[in-house]
């Protein structure tokens, strides 16, 4: 038997924490520490090894953007981060993807999503609705100073895998890059597998950030045959 998932959350409105407590317990998953900051959230990482992290944006002290970049800078094997916001499109969110948190949820979450996004991140999958990814890189993928900007060489890449990053950066799932590609599911995900590792990057959220600030996809660009996913 696999050992449980465990979380760390980071809020400064105790009724939040509460509530994420008692959803990802009732559903077996081991909440290992709380942070009323992000100095206490960068403490208790160190302190409790979580698998992932519920991070709040605003907080006192040391806001969650700074502790995600903190966490996810000190080892390889830094937990995930889930950016959690009260607004779909607040500022810092795109700053929080860039710096690697692996994606963001609305406190509003249902019980249902908040566990199944918390067990989706630990496997190494990036969580964000690929509408709202293109949203906040339109918005922000042109601003300079204040986000962790990737500067990522697509040099190293097949043009088939040129192909895969450009389409998954529109928003499509690997199902759906499949089927436009006419390839196996299986052979879709060892593509993004190799770009991920050739481009250095931690998860998709950040190949898609990658795609757009390297030009490969221009920001404003729409691509009609989406489909709805909360999992890019």
């Amino acid at each position: 038997m696999s050992e449980p998932l465990r979380v760390l959350l980071a809020d400064d409105q105790t009724l939040v924490r509460t509530g994420f407590r008692l959803i990802l317990r009732a559903d077996g998953i081991d909440v290992v520490g709380e942070a009323t900051n992000g100095a206490e959230a960068v403490d208790a990482v160190r302190r409790t090894r979580p698998d992932v992290v519920l991070m709040d944006v605003r907080m006192p002290e040391m806001d969650g953007l700074e502790a995600t970049r903190r966490i996810l800078a000190r080892a390889a094997d830094a937990p995930r981060v889930i950016i959690l916001t009260t607004f779909d499109l607040d500022r810092y969110v795109y700053a929080a993807l860039s710096a690697g948190a692996s994606g963001f949820l609305l406190k509003d979450v249902t019980p249902e999503h908040l566990t199944a996004a918390v067990r989706t991140v630990r496997t190494g999958d990036a969580l964000l609705a690929p509408a709202i990814t293109r949203r906040l890189v339109q918005r922000f993928a042109q601003r300079g100073g204040d986000t962790a900007t990737l500067h990522r060489d697509l040099a190293s890449l097949t043009p088939r895998e040129l192909e895969v990053l450009g389409l998954l950066a529109r928003g499509l799932s690997n199902a759906e890059l499949a089927a436009r590609l006419h390839l196996a599911e299986t052979t879709v995900k060892t593509h993004v597998a190799r770009i991920l590792a050739k481009l250095g990057l931690r998860d998709r959220v950040q190949a898609v950030i990658a795609a757009y600030e390297t030009g490969l996809i221009s920001v404003g660009h729409h691509d009609t045959t989406h489909q709805h996913s909360d999992q890019i």
